[in-house]
């Protein structure tokens, strides 16, 4: 019986990272992560893996970290709205190359990259999304565009000697979320949060136990080469599964809306009066958020699921059930 692999993640005490661990863990993998800080440092190791710490620029301490390493799973990236293009640039596509070139280095067999549906995102619906979808010839600014990217420099990196693959989960949410969770507590709890046209519009969702799930298999059975995304299954409507998350932490989203239309006015100037004179904060709405939550976002998982054998090992009614009993027991 072969010894199982030995995994580098970056972005090791991320929200993905910090599951995908446990995961790992878990299985009998030995785990090296990548960390910032030495508070970092300590909340990995307390999950049962080695750490280097380091940042995507240091190739030769991703190299050192990836040594004897079977699979690489590229979770670390930018997110959100703020920052400068080079910001972005420097995280998401030069830090994707660097990792690249580390796992080239150090032998790697696989690479796994975490990518996301924003990749897609243009300005057009987002419907129906595949595999076989384009990426768009101008991918919305900083975040989408960086990643589109990065999906580039990884698809463009698989050979015989490192076979790549990439995973597009959407919307993540679940146990242990530093991430959505949090950032739509505080917008309902500030009084900045409204629903666009509603929010009555369907919507894929991604459990990070299912996100986990699929970069293990992927790592398994991946065709190099080739991208997957993943769901929770059937779309379900923003409002109510949004309405059910926050309930989870006791907090009741109003009923107040804005139509698409002056949503779409003030994410285009919001985007436009940061950009140019670099206020602090994030806009109250950007055209990355109206995008990926204004108007449906649906996506076939299929092809995930006949190559990989992907099926969701949590289900959305067993992950909101999970994040209320944390809750409830203080270990939310």
């Amino acid at each position: 019986m072969n010894e199982p692999e030995t995994a580098f993640v970056s972005g090791g005490s991320g929200f993905v990272g910090r599951n995908l661990i446990r995961r790992l863990r878990r299985q009998g993998h030995a785990v090296v992560a990548l960390v910032r800080t030495a508070q970092a440092a300590a909340s990995v190791k307390a999950l049962g893996a080695s750490v280097i710490e380091g940042d995507l620029d240091a190739v030769a301490v991703l190299q050192r970290g990836m040594q004897h390493c079977q699979w690489v799973f590229h979770a670390a990236a930018k997110v959100g709205v703020q920052g400068s293009a080079a910001d972005f640039h420097r995280v998401n596509v030069t830090g994707t190359a660097n990792m690249l070139a580390a796992a080239r280095a150090a032998s790697v067999c696989c690479f796994i990259h975490v990518s996301t549906e924003a990749v897609l995102a243009n300005g057009h619906p987002l419907v129906n999304l595949n595999e076989s979808t384009p990426l768009p010839a101008r991918p919305l600014p900083g975040y989408p565009a960086s990643k589109a990217r990065a999906e580039q420099r990884v698809l463009a990196a698989n050979s015989d000697a490192l076979e790549t693959v990439i995973v597009r989960p959407r919307l993540i949410w679940g146990a242990d979320d530093t991430s959505l969770l949090p950032m739509l507590v505080q917008a309902v709890c500030s009084g900045r949060f409204r629903w666009i046209g509603g929010g009555r519009y369907p919507t894929a969702t991604t459990h990070v136990f299912n996100v986990c799930e699929a970069l293990v298999l992927a790592a398994r059975h991946g065709r190099p080469g080739e991208v997957y995304f993943v769901t929770d299954g059937a779309p379900v409507e923003l409002r109510a599964f949004l309405t059910r998350l926050l309930a989870t932490r006791g907090v009741r989203i109003p009923d107040a809306s804005v139509p698409h239309a002056v949503a779409s006015v003030a994410a285009t100037w919001g985007d436009f009066m940061h950009r140019t004179l670099k206020l602090a904060g994030p806009p109250a709405i950007s055209r990355m958020a109206l995008r990926l939550f204004g108007g449906p976002v649906t996506i076939d998982d299929g092809k995930a699921r006949r190559e990989l054998g992907y099926r969701p090992v949590i289900t959305r009614q067993q992950g909101l059930d999970a994040l209320a009993t944390a809750e409830q027991s203080g270990h939310g």
